[in-house]
């Protein structure tokens, strides 16, 4: 087992020292996937990758997390709650609390990349929903995909589903996506 994995263990056992120690080693991962969410947003986005990684890594401190089985896991939770409060900070910004704007969301191939309006990324959000009640591990794969930065290989291993299986889910799932947002009304 890696350092990371081996000090989740302990931190989920109690040992707060595990957690002063894993800080540092996530930092950077976390980063690197606040980065992938933030680009697909305007480029004027009110949160910055720090801000996304500070406001996701105290979500996760704070959650009830008995058990991270492998660093990915981690990091796919991670994820999940930053797509979460990029879905809040959304939802904020169509009620007018932080004012209008424009965000880029990229989706998949080009087809998908559109400038909009912070009410598609909720209508995305619906989307994936919606796609989890159907069929949960394509919505998984495409949160693994797109949200966490996992290639299929990295997805593979986590799922312990073949290769190509996750391929076609993903092809599938984007193209159910694609169709959803294109119906898709907030």
């Amino acid at each position: 087992m890696g350092d990371v994995t081996v000090l989740l263990s302990r931190w989920c056992s109690g040992d707060r020292g595990a957690l002063d120690a894993l800080t540092p080693l996530v930092y950077e991962e976390l980063r690197a996937i606040a980065e992938h969410y933030l680009g697909k947003e305007r480029s004027n986005h009110t949160l910055a990758p720090t801000a996304l990684v500070h406001e996701a890594w105290l979500k996760l401190v704070r959650q009830d997390q008995s058990e991270f089985p492998n660093r990915k896991h981690f990091y796919a939770l991670a994820a999940r709650v930053m797509r979460n409060i990029l879905v809040d900070h959304a939802r904020a910004l169509q009620t007018g609390k932080r004012g209008g704007g424009q965000m880029t969301i990229a989706f998949g191939e080009a087809q998908f990349t559109q400038t909009q309006h912070a009410n598609q990324f909720l209508v995305l959000n619906d989307a994936m929903d919606r796609l989890a009640k159907m069929s949960p591990r394509q919505a998984q794969v495409i949160e693994l995909r797109y949200f966490a930065g996992l290639n299929l290989e990295e997805i593979s291993e986590l799922t312990g589903v073949s290769q190509s299986t996750i391929s076609r889910d993903q092809r599938a799932a984007e193209a159910w996506l694609g169709q959803a947002m294109q119906e898709g009304v907030r």
